[in-house]
């Protein structure tokens, strides 16, 4: 019988599978993905801050003083509508993070609670703060990630009310009353994105 040359194959297992040190891996896997999530979360909240800084900083150090061609109005227009939908996306991907985190959270619980099942002499339960029912809730109103989306919705919703102001500027209007109710419905919209979004059943 002729051999296969530059074949490997792998070698049959010497001994048992240990179950737990599967559980363990997939439990350290699942904490690696919370925490990235979170780590995640602060760094995309950072990037859209010092984006808005950059940007502000390039419109003040033009200072602008006396009157203005239209087509200089309008630039500002575009670029705060840009700096505003760079706000909606930030907040998009708040929601997605907040929703990874859930899911590590939910992962983490299925393990500890395959556990409690299985272990009879001890009450692990005891253990563990959280369960299945006392998970906090996506929407939790007081939590980092609501603060952090809330922060970048200001400034989206200001950006947006910037841009009506300048894009009346370059009609020849001045008023502030455009530009602050329109941004104030701004914001609106982005808080009722951020609740409706993180609590629908999509990925």
């Amino acid at each position: 019988m002729k051999k296969d040359e530059g074949l490997v194959t792998a070698p049959p297992p010497t001994g048992k599978i240990d179950p737990d040190e599967i559980l363990i891996a997939e439990y350290n896997y699942i904490v690696q993905a919370a925490f990235q999530a979170n780590e995640d979360r602060a760094r995309v909240t950072s990037f859209y801050l010092v984006s808005v800084g950059s940007f502000l900083a390039a419109i003040l150090s033009t200072q602008l003083i006396g009157n203005l061609q239209a087509t200089v109005y309008w630039a500002f227009t575009a670029l705060f509508l840009f700096i505003a939908a760079l706000a909606v996306t930030t907040i998009l991907q708040l929601i997605r993070l907040r929703r990874s985190w859930r899911e590590s959270i939910l992962a983490m619980n299925q393990i500890k609670e395959f556990y409690m099942r299985s272990i009879h002499n001890l009450d692990l339960s005891a253990a563990f703060r959280w369960n299945a029912k006392t998970i906090p809730p996506l929407e939790k109103t007081n939590s980092l990630s609501f603060y952090l989306a809330m922060e970048v919705g200001l400034f989206g919703a200001s950006a947006f009310g910037a841009a009506v102001y300048f894009g009346l500027l370059g009609l020849g209007w001045i008023s502030w009353g455009p530009a602050i109710g329109l941004g104030v419905l701004f914001f609106v919209g982005e808080f009722m994105m951020y609740t409706r979004m993180l609590n629908s059943r999509g990925s």
